[in-house]
C-alpha cells in the first residue's frame, strides 16, 4: 500500500476525509487544488437523497451495480460504467443487491467536502 504523500489506495479506509452521506452510504474524499475524488461505498439496496451542486461530477462504478437517477431519468449501471453529471443537474444513486463502490470526480472541488461531516452538502 502506498505511504508516500499524494499516493493513496482504494481500499485503505483510514485515508482521506470521511463523510457519512446517508444511511448505508459513506465516502472518503481526496481534495486537490482543481479537482476532488470521492470514493463512495453504498450498502446493498441503499440510496442517497436526490441533490445537485454547481460542480461538474464524473462517476465510475468500480464494484457492484445500481440505478443512477439523473436529470429525471433512471439508468441502470454496473461495473465499468461511467457517467458525467453537469453542474446543477439533480442526481442520486441506489445500490443494487450487492452494493456498490463509486469513484466520483468533482471539478472544481466541493468546499463542503474538504472536512469530515455528514450529508451531501
Amino acid at each position: 500500500m502506498p505511504t508516500h504523500e499524494n499516493f493513496f489506495n482504494l481500499d485503505a479506509l483510514d485515508q482521506g476525509i470521511t463523510r457519512q452521506l446517508a444511511d448505508g452510504m459513506t465516502t472518503r474524499v481526496f481534495a486537490g487544488d482543481d479537482a476532488m475524488i470521492s470514493i463512495v461505498r453504498i450498502e446493498p439496496n441503499k440510496s442517497g437523497n436526490i441533490h445537485s451542486h454547481p460542480q461538474e461530477q464524473w462517476g465510475l462504478c468500480l464494484r457492484g451495480s445500481g440505478l443512477r437517477r439523473q436529470g429525471g431519468k433512471e439508468i441502470p449501471v454496473s461495473e465499468g460504467d461511467f457517467w458525467r453529471t453537469p453542474g446543477g443537474v439533480e442526481h442520486g444513486f441506489t445500490a443494487g443487491p450487492d452494493g456498490a463502490v463509486i469513484y466520483d470526480v468533482f471539478a472544481p472541488p466541493r468546499e463542503e467536502y474538504r472536512q469530515a461531516g455528514s450529508g451531501f452538502g
